[in-house]
């Protein structure tokens, strides 16, 4: 059972989180801010590639009989996919965080605005870690 570990963020409701604790000031690197920041951009561009492949591509092969959008969206958002699954496994090597985080993260990569969703908890731990100096 993974180990809960109390936020701080607002002192008057208890706020629990499935994460590891983060590290204090002293040990957290500039690498690891970065990190969590490449997923979130690589997160939002993915999101994006996926919305214009179902709303836009296939749209356009189905209803107006034209093929070629989705095979061209079709290998941008699998190169944007596999990229997405590379700083996902980097992230959660390099900030060690149990397969919960991970799965979240992947499952949210395959429905559509599940990107978009997950950013804003992304976002949080992100401001969590100390500024860059």
């Amino acid at each position: 059972m993974p180990t809960r570990a109390f936020t701080g963020k607002n002192e008057g409701r208890r706020q629990f989180s499935n994460r590891i604790p983060l590290k204090s000031h002293a040990q957290s690197s500039p690498l690891e801010r970065r990190v969590l920041q490449r997923l979130r951009i690589v997160g939002a561009i993915e999101g994006t590639s996926t919305l214009v492949l179902f709303f836009v591509a296939m749209p356009l092969k189905y209803l107006a009989d034209q093929p070629m959008p989705v095979s061209v969206a079709g290998a941008i958002h699998g190169g944007l996919f596999l990229l997405y699954c590379v700083v996902l496994a980097h992230a959660t090597k390099l900030h060690k965080r149990p397969i919960k985080w991970v799965m979240k993260f992947f499952v949210a990569s395959l429905i559509p605005f599940g990107p978009f969703v997950v950013d804003k908890s992304l976002k949080h731990e992100i401001s969590e870690l100390p500024e860059e100096e």
